[in-house]
């Protein structure tokens, strides 16, 4: 790729975020996710203000994650943020239905549409789920300037220690609208669940048993 940063790979390190490095995850989970076709179908990427009802969307499950302890996973160069994943753990508030407080949030940022249609999304996929305790990888985005570089495995590892650590979890899902993102997990030995529909997207749920992962996070 031309005009890509060169980078030494051995400084690479995974650490969970600070409240303060929120604004950069925020900004790069919205280049990730400002053309994935659920969310241009929930949020209504036809209107003008879908750019302003997305960044919102976003903050605010940032900020819910981090209210609620889930791990927002960064990984970094020095203190440069390169990629970000947000999961979910077994049990938690933010898989299946929502607490209160936080659809009143999306209610004021995204609209009643939107939050009825992602609350929907969210059951559907936890329905689908092949076991009841699991993590869920809410988001997932690596800087457009790094890509191609393998920083999504090396995220993934960090993902996966995060799993094993709770012996409550027997794997961890994703919910897959992208072919290139499916090959990407299928080459992570993500497994196919199935294929669900939301209005006119449509998508495939994937699933990864426990294993043991060689990487631990910076504390």
């Amino acid at each position: 790729m031309p005009n890509q940063p060169a980078l030494d790979l051995n400084q690479l390190k995974a650490q969970l975020l600070t409240p303060d490095e929120l604004k950069l995850a925020a900004s790069l989970l919205y280049q990730s996710y400002h053309d994935d076709p659920v969310f241009m179908e929930i949020f209504q990427s036809e209107k003008t203000d879908y750019e302003q009802r997305l960044r919102a969307a976003i903050r605010e499950e940032l900020n819910v994650f981090w209210q609620e302890e889930q791990p927002i996973i960064g990984i970094f160069i020095e203190q440069q943020l390169l990629g970000v994943a947000c999961v979910t753990e077994p049990g938690s508030k933010l898989s299946g239905d929502r607490f209160w407080h936080w659809r009143l949030k999306m209610l004021l940022t995204a609209g009643f549409v939107s939050t009825k249609q992602l609350l929907e999304k969210e059951q559907r996929i936890h329905a689908a789920m092949p076991v009841q305790h699991y993590h869920m990888l809410a988001f997932i985005a690596i800087s457009p300037k790094y890509q191609h570089l393998g920083l999504g495995h090396y995220l993934m590892h960090a993902v996966d220690s995060v799993v094993e650590k709770n012996p409550a979890s027997l794997g961890i899902g994703v919910f897959v609208t992208l072919d290139k993102n499916k090959a990407f997990f299928n080459s992570d030995h993500y497994q196919q669940v199935t294929e669900l529909n939301f209005s006119k997207v449509k998508g495939t749920l994937m699933f990864r048993a426990r294993q043991s992962s060689p990487l631990t996070l910076v504390e």
